[in-house]
């Protein structure tokens, strides 16, 4: 099943995004302090110039991580320095819920590129889209995983978020924490521009398609193997 969405290979895995570099289905790479931290990084600056020696041509997103606006922006414009390829990633807010979108709005007349992280409401996409007005290029970024897991059906919501990204044809609306393979297909289902996959999911990906049958007969080999490695008796 062919896909005419973006895959944004989501990760902090160092091997792993100098291995998926190379893949043709890779359009991109995204990673934030979380992943990074779970990956053991300990030298941000250190991690993204080996991130950027390994993927010098594609888009490539890192993430600000103070809380107070001021510092914020000198990490974006810091951080939007390191290359061409590079987006600097903006929580839509604070950690005590105030938007962020003044400082969105000068780093985009700062010519910074940006992707705008976290975003969750039909809300916050309006007022990152109108503080993005202006960009040659910027994303933005809906966490439709995490509106799933609230129990919402995240497709309604993304749909009337793409219709909001569409008014400016530099945005780019992207699909971010899908749980499986069925969220990669909703998104391209919908005409989303591009869905973030992590590296765990994307080896899931050349299952997409798959005759059922075929699937249900490596399930029945994959339990009668485990039984007879395990030595179970009765």
């Amino acid at each position: 099943m062919p896909l005419r969405i973006k895959v944004f290979a989501d990760g902090a895995d160092l091997a792993g995004i100098a291995r998926l570099a190379g893949d043709p289905l890779i359009a991109g790479f995204t990673t934030n302090p979380t992943l990074m931290r779970q990956s053991g990084v300990a030298d941000y600056r250190r991690f993204a110039e080996q991130v950027l020696e390994a993927v010098p041509d594609k888009p490539i997103s890192f993430e600000v991580f103070s809380d107070e606006e001021d510092e914020m922006e000198r990490q974006a414009r810091l951080i939007a320095g390191w290359g061409p390829n590079v987006y600097v990633k903006i929580p839509v807010t604070d950690t005590s819920g105030r938007s962020t979108a003044k400082l969105v709005r000068r780093l985009t007349e700062a010519g910074v590129k940006l992707n705008v992280t976290a975003i969750l409401s039909l809300r916050q996409v309006q007022t990152v889209v109108e503080a993005l007005g202006g960009t040659d290029a910027a994303i933005v970024s809906v966490f439709a995983g995490r509106v799933a897991d609230t129990g919402r059906d995240p497709v309604p919501l993304m749909s009337a978020a793409l219709e909001l990204v569409r008014l400016d044809p530099a945005l780019e609306l992207l699909w971010a924490s899908p749980r499986e393979v069925l969220n990669v297909v909703q998104a391209d289902a919908i005409g989303c521009h591009i869905v973030t996959v992590t590296h765990e999911l994307l080896k899931k990906l050349p299952g997409l398609g798959r005759d059922l049958e075929d699937v249900s007969l490596d399930t029945v080999r994959m339990f009668r193997r485990d039984a007879v490695e395990a030595g179970f008796t009765l």
